[in-house]
């Protein structure tokens, strides 16, 4: 499951935040009557459907997963499930179907129509999303429903859709998919420019995904530090963990950067006085809750959560600094896209928020162990058993999303290749052939 999951959430970022950027850039070519940025929105619709029809793939792989590998959590909380991840369902069949308008409407609806098919792909990714993360945070503040002699009874479906934890968690997501995706763009054409590309083309494929990511990358700590309010009282483990607190101190905790837990003490770790009180309590006197508080059999795995944790936050840190010195560069009258080394960073900058990313659901799933639904069911009691077959289907997973890894990059190479031979119309995949003109017409 971790390894579909972590491999289908770049993909949904895709999903999440593509649309905005192609709409942006169409409505710019539109206003301004800009060719360019026209002909990059056009490729980027075509590099969307590619990486919806791999991620189609392996959402389905996902929901089959669901069932297959957690019997015991979709067998016993189907029903309270059900709602969100219906209404994913449907989102994304609707955007499939606007992707499909927009991707054939080229040349055939009127500009200022066909630039608004964008807008529907763009709202029901963000719905799908939703319902998937409005899923997960249930499993760490689970809610709307009772258990009644071991029976789940009194259903309540839209405060599991609509949970306390649900619109927080999403933002935090939401703003992380507009940085891997306009950080990921941005260095695509960073490499180009590093290859001596410095066409008008490529400066404007990198600064409209790069101001999208500067502002999800500034905002993202202040939504984060948003989302972990509080999460002493849900959640005393992960928090624990998180910020390695070995004990609970009788005053202001001190912020632990780097550092293990080795035998029950903190190895390797440097303090920062107060901080660690700041930054999760919101006070300069209360103090972490300690490990110690928590019985044994109810933590999480310490030191890859606490690792996992501090690589995200310091990832999203540095990039951050490396957006507001760019900007405060340009500011002063010196653009940094003329400098190497910031090409180089900016090209390497999508990788390292793939990573922050990754980072953070591993720090928010293996927090929360050894919980499926925190508080009510243990991993164990929902995990199927699969004794003799678990290898084979791991196996399996790995032979498919390494096959589909492998195609994308063939797939997109291919077209990138193409597009600069100068083949500036490829064919939509399925898409409905122009009729070839006659020898009259050509004449």
């Amino acid at each position: 499951m971790a390894l579909s999951l972590g491999w289908h959430i770049i993909l949904a970022c895709f999903g999440v935040a593509f649309p905005a950027i192609i709409f942006v850039m169409h409505l710019r070519g539109i206003r301004k009557n800009d060719q360019v940025a026209l002909d990059l929105a056009k490729k980027w619709a075509k590099v969307s459907a590619v990486l919806f029809a791999i991620g189609a793939v392996s959402g389905t792989v996902l929901s089959f997963e669901m069932g297959l590998l957690w019997p015991g959590l979709m067998g016993t909380y189907g029903d309270v499930l059900g709602l969100p991840f219906a209404f994913e369902g449907l989102a994304f069949f609707v955007e499939a179907i606007f992707l499909g308008i927009y991707l054939y409407g080229w040349g055939r609806i009127p500009p200022k129509r066909h630039v608004l098919m964008v807008l529907p792909m763009a709202v029901t990714g963000i719905i799908g999303t939703y319902c998937v993360l409005a899923v997960n945070a249930w499993m760490n503040v689970p809610t709307g429903f009772n258990v009644i002699d071991g029976e789940i009874t009194d259903i309540q479906p839209w405060k599991v859709l609509f949970n306390a934890h649900a619109f927080s968690q999403f933002a935090h997501m939401w703003v992380a998919a507009y940085m891997v995706v306009g950080f990921s763009i941005a260095g695509v054409y960073a490499v180009g420019m590093l290859r001596g590309r410095r066409d008008r083309h490529h400066r404007l494929g990198f600064i409209v995904p790069f101001i999208f990511a500067t502002i999800a990358a500034v905002i993202q700590p202040f939504v984060g530090h948003l989302l972990g309010l509080g999460l002493g009282e849900r959640q005393p483990a992960k928090l624990a963990a998180f910020e390695l607190a070995e004990t609970t101190t009788d005053g202001p905790s001190p912020l632990r950067l780097g550092g293990v837990i080795i035998d029950g003490e903190v190895k390797g770790a440097l303090d920062i006085p107060y901080l660690g009180s700041i930054i999760s309590q919101n006070s300069l006197t209360k103090p972490v809750p300690g490990l110690d508080t928590i019985p044994i059999e109810d933590q999480p795995p310490i030191n890859l959560t606490h690792l996992a944790f501090q690589s995200m936050v310091g990832i999203g840190t540095m990039l951050m600094l490396a957006v507001l010195v760019y900007w405060f560069m340009r500011w002063r009258g010196t653009d940094l896209i003329g400098n190497r080394w910031f090409l180089r960073g900016a090209a390497i900058a999508g990788p390292l928020a793939v990573v922050a990313m990754e980072a953070g659901w591993i720090a928010t799933e293996v927090g929360r162990q050894p919980w499926i639904v925190y508080g009510v069911m243990r991993t164990t009691e929902a995990a199927g058993d699969y004794t003799s077959s678990l290898w084979l289907l791991y196996g399996a997973s790995v032979v498919l999303y390494g096959g589909m890894t492998i195609g994308a990059a063939i797939i997109l190479r291919s077209m990138a290749r193409r597009w600069r031979a100068g083949e500036g119309d490829l064919p939509s995949p399925y898409g409905p052939k122009r009729a070839t003109a006659s020898k009259g017409e050509q004449r």
